[in-house]
Formats: structure tokens, C-alpha cells, sequence
């Protein structure tokens, strides 16, 4: 069995991470960015695909640590464990990156003395690649195709040739601290690179530094601060410095469905999520990330609109191809572990709405955008005007036949209404007779197919009787106002949708489903946009209710993955799943507001 989902923390240098478990081992690495091929893959393979464990000596696979917790404000991760001879801390921590990633990990006495073991063993290339590894005094290096990796540390290493791997034993006692530092450099530079330009303990005092100053900036001073800000850490965490991108999540294949074919790739960026990001980024207080959000996504669609895609990679690129790699088991034998996204290559309407909403949104807020964004809102209304009415895989990406999605058309509506408002802001209205035209007639269309009367809740698809989570959106972005009684119906309706206090994203069988076999968890996000739904409703008790029940399926260190199955009390899905931290900082804001202010709502 692996360990669950919910035992693993994340570290991050602002453009990779790493997934380290309670006990004390980092299963998941990719490097040298979020979307490389994994060196350390047990998370999703076995031992023999790479993993770096630090644990006391005699503390068996899957031992877990006394205790772990973040330093508070900050993404460095201390785990501590207490043995018959003495209690040992590590630290684990990964510098903002300067030059190269390197991930660093201290091992403190607290007390008495402690045998601690650390055996790392890479495996390049997704966990297949067996490296040369060789040592020399305290530096090994393992080197495979392009990729070298160098481990520092405070002491002799010996290198296993038995299974490739690099061990150091150590006995610390109170108050001793030694240092490992793992670097990757590009394998055609043949001097090992320095690790860090300064001592482990000064990185460790500057990374500490770093997130407290970043986690100051938060707006938020609410009764869920804790919360909200360990969220927005980890939405910094799963940012590309370089270009603003944000990965849904840092890893791939964990599955919606244990054992089952419910495995994606979640390490690139969804355009879906992009007006949420943003308003997100905007009420914490977070503008230059913002900025940095709004640059990346009118890099990443610029060009033809017929070729909008759902998702792109961390720098904009386009092409991400779903392979499957049968060489690794699978979380729990959850199989295919796949690598890529073949949804990029899926028709959905929502994207264009999502897009336009995030224009809309940050030209409000008074955010510069480039000359061209006019020509560009042009360009997508002109796409728009032309396909609105097709069928499409919605916002869920489904892999069946396409179908009239009511998400999508009411998403078709928000292109519309914000291209509109637009215009009038930067006094650009010559289309917008045709515009609005077009607005009215989604308007209505949605009203008279998406709406079934005799559940009196608006529905998943166009001649459909199944609900969608979804449709809890319609007030948040305008399509209705909250006091609608179709909406409040809608609300009332989504206990079809419930699981054990939380809300799937529609039915798991039927032909509200999404074409893939088994039966998937909760989504965390639903639940939060129905307690969203919930407060603007005028139901603010049951609203906190269900946020209350969010927060308290948070890992030990406050992480959230995409789903939750009550079932089994397990957190399922990739993990740390951003939607889920958006969602949750989102609803925070829309609960700490006072009476008859809804900071979340996009319109």
C-alpha cells in the first residue's frame, strides 16, 4: 500500500517541487521544472523508481515521523521524531531559485542521540533510467542522458551498487546540525556545481524570510487566516517565476478513483481557472503576481482564436502530448500513470468565456495590458459569434461525444457581457450591437433548454435531466442574480449531487458522467462554490457549515488535493490541487464579507 495521499507536504524553489511524506521520504521530483521528467518516482512507481528518504536508522518504509509542521508563514517544513535514545528534526526546504534547484535538508539533534540514515536512489527519465552514480569524499553525482545530479553533504557518503544508491548514516546529538544539498545541473557541465552560495543555515534563515515577507502582503484578516494564507502559499509554491504560470498541481497520474484509469496530468495550466486565479491573487493583496498571471495568459492564446486551447504548458508552450509509462505501478495500482494531456486538443466553449472574464476582471482592477488586447478580445467575440451553438466537452473534459453543456453556453454568455463591458471602458463599441445581440440569445437559450422544470434546477446539458455542480457558477458570474428563484432552486437542487457533506461535480453513473469507468470522490471546489452559493443565497449559516467541513479535511499541513471520498476518509486526486486553495481563499473572502458584499462574484 502507499502511503495516503494526504501524508505527503510539498516544497518548492517557484518553478519545481518536490513530495515529501510522513516519513521523511521525497517520492516525487521533477527537475529542473514542474513539468520535466520525474528523477524521484516512487509516488507513483515503488522505491525502485526513486525516492530519498531521511528517517531514523531501523525505522521501517513507511514509519511515519511523530510529528511535521510548516515553520508558520512559510514553505519550510520541519518533521521531527522521537526515538528511545533521542529525538532528531529535519528540515526541508528548497532556496528560491538564483541559478539551479537544489532541494536542502538539515538533520538537527534535539536531544539525546539519534542514528539517522538518508539513502537516496534517482532514477531518471519518469523512475525508468538506472544512473552512473559515483562518489568522491562528501559529493556524489548520478548522471543519465542530460541530467546530473550532485548530492553535498556533511559527512561520507558510500554508494550501494547493489540497488544505485547513496547512503549516509550519521549519529547526531543535541544540538548538532549537518546539511545534505541535492543539485541538478544540465550532465555536459563537468565541474559539480557550487550548491549554494551561502551555508545551508543562512539559506534556511533566507528562504524563512522570503515566505514571511511574501505571506505579510495578505489582505485577508478574516477568522480563516491560517487558512487563507497557508493556501496562498501553496499558489505561490505552484507558480513558474519565470512566466507567472500556475500548474493545477505538481504531480501526475494520482487517481480519482483508487486502482482505477481516473489518472491525469495536472502539472500544466488551465485556462479554466484563470478568472479565479486572478480575482484570488487581486482581493489577497497579491497584484504583481496578478500582473505576472495576466502576462502569462495573453502570451500563452496569442494567435489564431480557432486554436484556444483548454491548457498550456509553464512557459505557453502548446504541445503536451499524453503518453503512458507501464514501467511505473501506479498509485495503488492506479493504471495508466500517464504523462501529457491529450485535453489539450478538446473543443471547450467555457475557455473563451474564462479568458474574456480574466480581461474584464483586469481592466477593472487597472492592471496595463498590451495595445493588442482589443484586437485580441475581437479576434475570440468573432470565434465566438460563429461556433457558440456547437456542442463541446465542457468543463470537465469529458472523452465521450461532444454535447450542448449549459456551463458552456452560460460561459458563452460571460464572453458576450464582458466583451461589452469592455468596450465601454475603453470606448470600443462598434460591435456591440452584434454582441449584444448574441448575449441575449445564449441568455435565452440556456433559459429554455438548460432549465428542467420538473427538478426546477438548471442542468448539466441541453435535453439532459442530470445536475452539474457547475451550475452553482450561474450567480457568481452573472448570468443570474443570487435572488433569482431559479437559482435558489438550482442551490436546493445539488443535495442530488451530495456525498457525505460535500458535493460531486455531477452523477458518477449515466449519462451525466464523463465516459471514464468507476466512481470518483467529492470535488473540493464544488463544495466550496455550493458554500459560495450557499452565502449569496441568503444562507449564511449553512454556507460556513460546509466551508468548516472543507477545512477540516486538510492534510496535517494544511494541503488540499482535488477530491475527497467520504467513504474511505482519504484525500484522492493530485495533490496540492490549486483550484481547490483558490476556491477555498475565494470562499473566505465571500464569508468574512459584511452583509449584502460579495467580494467573489466576477460580475
Amino acid at each position: 500500500m502507499s502511503p495516503p495521499i494526504e501524508d505527503y507536504a510539498l516544497i518548492s524553489d517557484l518553478e519545481t517541487a518536490a513530495m515529501v511524506g510522513r516519513d521523511g521520504s521525497v517520492d516525487w521530483l521533477c527537475l529542473p521544472r514542474f513539468d520535466s521528467p520525474a528523477c524521484l518516482a516512487a509516488l507513483v512507481g515503488t522505491e525502485a523508481n526513486g525516492f530519498w528518504r531521511i528517517a531514523p536508522v531501523g525505522s521501517v518504509a513507511g514509519g511515519a515521523c511523530t510529528r511535521r509542521a510548516y515553520r508558520p508563514d512559510t514553505l519550510v517544513l520541519d518533521t521531527v521524531w522521537e526515538t528511545p535514545t533521542g529525538t532528531a528534526r529535519v528540515t526541508d526546504f528548497m532556496p528560491p531559485r538564483t541559478q539551479l534547484p537544489c532541494v536542502v535538508r538539515m538533520v538537527e539533534g534535539l536531544s539525546g542521540s539519534v542514528c539517522m540514515r538518508s539513502e537516496l536512489r534517482l532514477r531518471f527519465h519518469q523512475g525508468r533510467v538506472v544512473p552512473w552514480v559515483r562518489g568522491d569524499g562528501h559529493c556524489t553525482v548520478a548522471v543519465a542522458g542530460p541530467d546530473a545530479v550532485w548530492l553535498d553533504t556533511d559527512g561520507p557518503v558510500r554508494v550501494n551498487g547493489g540497488v544505485d544508491a547513496t547512503v549516509w548514516d550519521v549519529t547526531v546529538q543535541a544540538g548538532r546540525r549537518l546539511a545534505l544539498t541535492l543539485t541538478w545541473s544540465p550532465s555536459h557541465q563537468p565541474e559539480p556545481p557550487t550548491p549554494l552560495s551561502v551555508p545551508a543555515e543562512t539559506s534556511l534563515k533566507e528562504t524563512a524570510g522570503f515566505w514571511r515577507r511574501w505571506s505579510a502582503q495578505c489582505r485577508y484578516r478574516g477568522p480563516w487566516r491560517e487558512a487563507v494564507v497557508r493556501s496562498l502559499i501553496t499558489l505561490k509554491a505552484l507558480t513558474y517565476a519565470p512566466t507567472g504560470g500556475i500548474v493545477a498541481a505538481p504531480t501526475t497520474s494520482l487517481p480519482g478513483c483508487i486502482g482505477g484509469t481516473r489518472n491525469w496530468d495536472h502539472r500544466y495550466c488551465w485556462l479554466r481557472d484563470s478568472t479565479l486565479t486572478l480575482s484570488c491573487l487581486l482581493h489577497s493583496g497579491y497584484r504583481e503576481e496578478a500582473r505576472a498571471w495576466l502576462d502569462w495568459l495573453v502570451r500563452a492564446i496569442a494567435g489564431d482564436p480557432d486554436d484556444l486551447q483548454t491548457m498550456y504548458g509553464v512557459a505557453g508552450q502548446r504541445l503536451m502530448p499524453e503518453t503512458e509509462a507501464p514501467w511505473l505501478a501506479g498509485y495503488e495500482g492506479s493504471r495508466p500513470v500517464r504523462f501529457g494531456n491529450s485535453a489539450v486538443g478538446q473543443f471547450q466553449l467555457d475557455v473563451y468565456g474564462e479568458v474574456l472574464d480574466t480581461l474584464c476582471l483586469s481592466l477593472r482592477a487597472g492592471i496595463p495590458m498590451p495595445a493588442h488586447v482589443w484586437e485580441l478580445v475581437e479576434a475570440l467575440m468573432g470565434f465566438l459569434q460563429r461556433h457558440w451553438r456547437e456542442p463541446d466537452q465542457g468543463l470537465w473534459q469529458v472523452r465521450g461525444p461532444r454535447r450542448q453543456f449549459v456551463h458552456s453556453k452560460v460561459m458563452a454568455w460571460v464572453a458576450a457581457d464582458r466583451a461589452l463591458r469592455m468596450g465601454r471602458l475603453l470606448g470600443r463599441t462598434g460591435s456591440s450591437g452584434e454582441w449584444r445581440a448574441m448575449r441575449a440569445e445564449v441568455h435565452r437559450q440556456v433559459c429554455r433548454h438548460g432549465w428542467d422544470g420538473d427538478r426546477r434546477s438548471f442542468v448539466q446539458a441541453y435535453g439532459s435531466s442530470a445536475l452539474d455542480a457547475s451550475a452553482l457558477l450561474i450567480p457568481r458570474v452573472g448570468f443570474l442574480p443570487a435572488r433569482d428563484e431559479r437559482v435558489w432552486g438550482t442551490v436546493r437542487a445539488m443535495s442530488g449531487l451530495g456525498q457525505g457533506g460535500f458535493v460531486r461535480r455531477f452523477a458518477p453513473y449515466g449519462p451525466g458522467g464523463d465516459g471514464m469507468p468507476g466512481r470518483e470522490g467529492a470535488f473540493v471546489a464544488c463544495s466550496l462554490w455550493y458554500a459560495d452559493a450557499l452565502a449569496a443565497t441568503g444562507h449564511p449559516g449553512p454556507a460556513q457549515e460546509v466551508f468548516e467541513r472543507v477545512l477540516a479535511i486538510r492534510n496535517d499541513v494544511g494541503l488540499l488535493a482535488e477530491q475527497w471520498d467520504p467513504e474511505s476518509g482519504r484525500q484522492l486526486g493530485n495533490a496540492p490541487q490549486a483550484c481547490s486553495h483558490l476556491a477555498l481563499v475565494e470562499t473566505a473572502f465571500a464569508l468574512s464579507a459584511p452583509p449584502g458584499v460579495r467580494p467573489a462574484s466576477r460580475r
